[in-house]
């Protein structure tokens, strides 16, 4: 059963009780993430996340550490375009221990500058690393790209030119005024029981205030049809070739889960097929989507050889375009349906993955959905829905394509690209 409370100040308490599990999954959400921050602070809100592992009023960073490893459990953090997540995965016996630590760090933390300074070595280097690894590279530089020229399409870890111009104050000053109440949400899922849970938080989480408003954030902009080349020396040549999408919350969302899965999102998939199967072009080869809240992105991403990658392109072309010619036969959509109503079941079986689901509901829907609903709404997509949706999503002037590697001579321009 999911239960949600919502405090005088806007902060919502969301808990979804499944008593057979072990396990408490508990997470303090701020809808507020890279997006939301001023172009000069990019790298910000990560920041943010870093630190609130660095030490409280009560406890020491090994303190912290030790405490939750002391419980046999899970402490961690991630930052997004939209949010930030803390959360603790712990015994379902250690959930008052494990809430009053979460709660510590997210309410008490100190932010000494010694700290600070140790932590922006620590980012710099973690930005460094994602530049070392080709294919988180290639990801992020799509997005940044697609969404050029808008808050959207900042580095969610910032460049090493606005993480070293961060100051104490700067910090601070973003944390205090974007962590609003109404943009907190507390999900909790597992062996959890709601009246609890929100008598532990309620005291400590009333009096948070923030005058902060947010800015207009702008609308998606398509660009006209783009290729950028990223010249490095590797084995692989790296492609990710993309069109806009749907904001998270469309009514068309399910259509297009449905679209992608058939496109890229297994082994039985038709780029898996052609790209991998029949002619070996690739190991790695698959479609995804990335959804914001006002805008959306369907990205195919393959590594390949040099000589190989044209050909690559114009097979994702070729399949993309068939979507928008072609009907999906009844067959393979009812595989895929199959195969997204299978994984959305499987993923009860997580209290991580109930936890992000209650949240991300909140977040974008600003409801919970029941998963009966959610497997309902696979079942009433049609082949004629996909259509529809590809032709409105797969159109020339939407397309922007990636590519990295020893790509100089490959001759790769916009006016290749053609669906």
């Amino acid at each position: 059963m999911i239960t949600t409370t919502t405090l005088d100040n806007g902060v919502r308490i969301v808990t979804q009780n499944i008593g057979y599990m072990h396990t408490v999954t508990t997470g303090i959400w701020v809808a507020n993430g890279t997006r939301h921050e001023a172009p000069e602070d990019n790298g910000v809100a990560h920041f943010i996340e870093h630190m609130l592992f660095k030490g409280t009023k009560r406890r020491s960073a090994h303190q912290i550490t030790r405490e939750i490893d002391s419980m046999g459990g899970i402490l961690n953090a991630f930052t997004g375009h939209e949010y930030v997540c803390y959360y603790a995965k712990v015994l379902a016996k250690f959930l008052p221990r494990a809430t009053d630590l979460l709660t510590d760090i997210f309410l008490n933390s100190t932010f000494p500058l010694d700290e600070i300074e140790r932590e922006r070595k620590v980012i710099l280097q973690e930005i460094k690393m994602r530049d070392d690894s080709p294919e988180e590279y290639i990801h992020d530089r799509f997005h940044q790209n697609f969404w050029r020229g808008q808050l959207l399409g900042m580095p969610v870890l910032g460049s090493n030119e606005t993480v070293t111009n961060l100051t104490q104050t700067s910090i601070l000053s973003h944390k205090n005024s974007r962590y609003r109440p109404q943009d907190i949400i507390i999900a909790a899922a597992g062996n959890v029981k709601h009246d609890e849970l929100v008598a532990i938080l309620a005291p400590m989480f009333s009096e948070i205030y923030s005058n902060w408003q947010p800015g207009p954030s702008g609308s998606f902009l398509p660009f006209d049809k783009e290729v950028n080349l990223i010249e490095r020396e590797m084995e692989q040549t790296l492609v990710c070739l993309g069109t806009r999408s749907l904001r998270y919350d469309h009514q068309d969302r399910y259509a297009l889960f449905l679209l992608t899965t058939v496109l890229g999102g297994g082994m039985s998939s038709r780029l898996f097929q052609e790209v991998r199967e029949k002619k070996g072009l690739a190991y790695s080869v698959y479609s995804y989507i990335v959804s914001h809240a006002d805008s959306g992105a369907l990205i195919v991403y393959a590594g390949t050889e040099k000589g190989y990658c044209r050909e690559v392109i114009d097979i994702a072309q070729r399949e993309m375009s068939r979507l928008v010619t072609e009907e999906v036969p009844q067959d393979e959509l009812d595989a895929a349906r199959e195969q997204l109503k299978g994984k959305t079941l499987m993923s009860l079986e997580s209290s991580d993955s109930l936890m992000t689901r209650l949240a991300k509901n909140e977040i974008y829907l600003q409801k919970q959905q029941s998963i009966e609903d959610v497997l309902a709404n696979y079942d009433a997509v049609r082949s004629s829905d996909i259509q529809r949706v590809s032709r409105d999503l797969i159109r020339n002037e939407y397309l922007h394509l990636e590519v990295m590697g020893q790509v100089a001579d490959l001759g790769l321009s916009a006016g290749m690209l053609d669906v």
